[in-house]
């Protein structure tokens, strides 16, 4: 029974982030009011694991974490939701990252 328990977690989606560096805000926009539109359009398609907002080195980013059945279908997902999120903010850029065992790697 105990094993049943796991299968799910065993044979899941994979995992995947989008990583967006925000440029240009809309006037009155701040970043982390960015996250909830690129998350929705990513949640429009596929489940969203989590979401972020930082500042690394100055620059403000956002990140969402969301499975796909496979890369195509991952890099989809991701540019739908930097679309979406361009009503309110201009990406400077982003990638979308895998996750494979303890660590994340980029798409090409």
């Amino acid at each position: 029974m105990g094993s049943d328990l796991c299968l799910p977690y065993a044979v899941g989606m994979p995992s995947y982030r989008v990583t967006m560096i925000l440029g240009s805000l809309e006037l009155g926009v701040r970043p982390e009011e960015v996250l909830p539109t690129l998350t929705q359009a990513i949640a429009d398609f596929t489940t969203v694991e989590a979401s972020d907002v930082a500042v690394v080195k100055g620059s403000p980013r956002v990140v969402v974490r969301f499975t796909a059945d496979t890369d195509e279908a991952a890099y989809l997902i991701a540019e739908q939701g930097v679309d979406g999120s361009r009503v309110s903010v201009e990406p400077i850029a982003w990638q979308i990252t895998r996750r494979v065992g303890g660590s994340w790697e980029l798409l090409e």
